[in-house]
């Protein structure tokens, strides 16, 4: 294997992880904007605050991580997918500005309009911010952008970018759902468990169907993806996909735990490699292969030097604190500090 070869897909495994990661903060996000008024929606928003709070600003260090391997590892790639998607990508980022601000500013705000505002900030942020990304990838998958090509709204704005859009939002939905039923069952609050498992469910029934629509969207829309997802290493994760859905369902029809968490991720992974290989040797189908878009070659051997070192001192950390956060070593709730009085985020 080429140190290009290896260098993309150590990007694509940090795309894997920053979809899984940060998608479930964004679901939380989703599930905040649809809770209801300060009232109905109060207990929901509460475990939502407590269960982000530890993890959320770490969960973008996957970002970061993919934007660097883009730049210096194949910046012909990270100058033609910038230039050519420049307007999704821009709202992506006011996006993740404006959810990180609108989540860090509400719990402290005491006037209730403010916390309003700065809820309402938040969850329509986790809304589109994974809509533009899925645009922005939909644009890739399709082959619509490429060296020397005009930057023109088509390019992001077509059936695989709508649908890949779509994707992105009910699937961080999926994950959210899965991860906050499964903290409910960990703060002993049964009526929690009970209403995110129902919306887990829905999520997940919103994922089948809108997978099953994008693959027929991409048989027309983006052969080469598609012959990448009906062969080979495609093939092998879209159906490693397709099975842990299945196993999702199986588990929340039964209980929330820590193995519907497993599966759930394992849902969006798989869905992300199989994409990803689905393209090879491309980058962008059609227009830009791997070799084509790499940088020199001392820059991809050191490239594989630092992700050797993250590998050993960073990642381990970042496993560490994910596993804190979901034993409940980091902030302890409980059900009686569900249900206090205070209706701090009650936006």
């Amino acid at each position: 294997m080429s140190a290009a070869t290896l260098v993309a897909f150590v990007m694509l495994l940090a795309v894997a992880a920053y979809t899984c990661a940060g998608g479930t903060d964004y679901g939380a996000g989703f599930w905040d904007l649809t809770a209801g008024g300060a009232e109905r929606g109060k207990r929901p928003r509460w475990l939502i605050d407590h269960a982000m709070a530890p993890v959320w600003e770490v969960n973008n260090v996957w970002l970061i991580f993919v934007l660097v391997i883009m730049w210096t590892g194949f910046p012909v790639f990270f100058q033609t997918v910038f230039s050519a998607m420049w307007l999704p990508l821009a709202l992506a980022a006011v996006g993740i500005v404006l959810r990180g601000a609108g989540f860090a500013l509400r719990k402290p705000t005491r006037r209730l309009a403010g916390r309003r505002v700065y809820g309402a900030v938040f969850a329509i942020s986790s809304l589109l911010t994974p809509f533009f990304l899925g645009a922005a990838a939909g644009g890739i998958a399709s082959g619509r952008v490429g060296p020397g090509i005009e930057p023109t709204a088509h390019a992001w704005y077509n059936p695989t970018s709508v649908f890949f859009g779509l994707l992105a939002v009910v699937g961080t939905a999926l994950l959210g759902a899965v991860f906050l039923a499964a903290d409910a069952v960990r703060y002993e609050a049964p009526d929690l468990h009970a209403y995110f498992r129902r919306r887990a469910l829905a999520a997940l029934g919103a994922v089948a169907v809108l997978g099953a629509v994008t693959l027929a969207v991409a048989h027309a829309d983006a052969p080469h993806l598609w012959h990448g997802l009906s062969h080979g290493a495609g093939l092998f994760f879209l159906v490693v996909s397709v099975l842990a859905t299945v196993v999702t369902g199986w588990l929340l029809l039964r209980t929330s735990g820590a193995w519907s968490r497993v599966s759930a991720v394992a849902v969006m992974g798989a869905a992300v490699l199989a994409w990803g290989l689905a393209q090879r040797p491309y980058l962008i189908p059609g227009r830009l292969t791997v070799a084509e878009a790499a940088g020199a070659p001392s820059t991809l051997h050191w490239l594989v030097i630092v992700t050797a070192v993250a590998v050993v001192l960073v990642f381990p950390a970042v496993a560490v604190l994910y596993r804190l956060d979901t034993r409940g070593d980091l902030e302890p709730l409980s059900d009686a500090d569900l249900r206090r009085g205070d209706p701090e985020p009650g936006a």
